[in-house]
């Protein structure tokens, strides 16, 4: 069973940045963030293929986040720029045990972190 560990989050002024991280504990092929606001259901942000790179993002957060991973040492990065107050969310970093397509929804994924809050204030 692979484990995730997200790091990162914490509370930044609306239009500032923050980088989170996910350390996996085995190999793991897409690797994605989600977020999950107070009362909301959790919802996909961004996803990077395990080989060739590929990325694509929510239209919610394109142009603003960058995702990127590190598959020697099997982590996952989320760059998050000119952060607004309703990104606001738990985050959570997610991995799939197979080699298969782009997946923008929950269940797709085998493996979750914990989660770490990031809070914007206006």
């Amino acid at each position: 069973q692979v484990q995730l560990v997200e790091s990162g989050g914490g509370l930044v002024q609306a239009g500032g940045s923050l980088r989170l991280s996910c350390a996996a504990s085995g190999r793991t092929f897409n690797m994605a963030w989600f977020r999950q606001a107070a009362g909301k259901e959790r919802e996909f942000v961004a996803v990077i293929i395990w080989s060739g790179g590929s990325t694509y993002y929510a239209d919610s957060v394109k142009g603003r986040f960058s995702i990127s991973r590190d598959n020697a040492n099997n982590t996952v990065s989320l760059q998050m720029n000119s952060l607004k107050p309703e990104d606001t969310a738990v985050y959570y970093c997610a991995a799939r045990a197979r080699s298969m397509g782009i997946a923008t929804i929950p269940k797709s994924y085998d493996y979750w972190g914990q989660g770490t809050q990031v809070t914007v204030s206006s």
